[in-house]
């Protein structure tokens, strides 16, 4: 995977979504609630095995900042102020190549866990 480079990185114009095509030829539609929900982060990972974290409420989450990271990643800044995600480029091909089925195991967690995509706070 050390090969692929994202040729593109685009921000849709309403913050939810990203973009990333690579020098393959591949391209993958990636949702911001997505990339803040399966952050790579210590906050979301855990620090060890057993410590991953289940995040609810962020339905609407959007994307605010990218920041290159080396030239192996990008860090992506949402609007919840969660920034210290770096993404690599292999971790972004996976949750193209992978991400309904991860998206689909976050959500069955939400529920094992009586937890909701939307912030809890804001009446449905």
């Amino acid at each position: 995977m050390s090969d692929l480079w994202p040729t593109e990185l685009r921000v849709s114009k309403d913050r939810q979504r990203l973009v990333v095509t690579f020098n393959d030829g591949a391209s993958f539609d990636l949702s911001a609630e997505l990339l803040r929900v399966l952050s790579p982060s210590a906050e979301v990972q855990g620090h060890g095995p057993g410590q991953k974290v289940t995040v609810p409420g962020k339905r609407n989450v959007a994307i605010i900042s990218m920041t290159p990271t080396g030239n192996y990643a990008v860090r992506i800044g949402f609007d919840d102020f969660h920034d210290t995600g770096i993404y690599t480029w292999s971790y972004l091909r996976e949750l193209g190549e992978k991400g309904a089925g991860l998206f689909a195991d976050y959500e069955r967690e939400l529920a094992e866990k009586g937890m909701s995509r939307d912030i809890s706070e804001k009446p449905r």
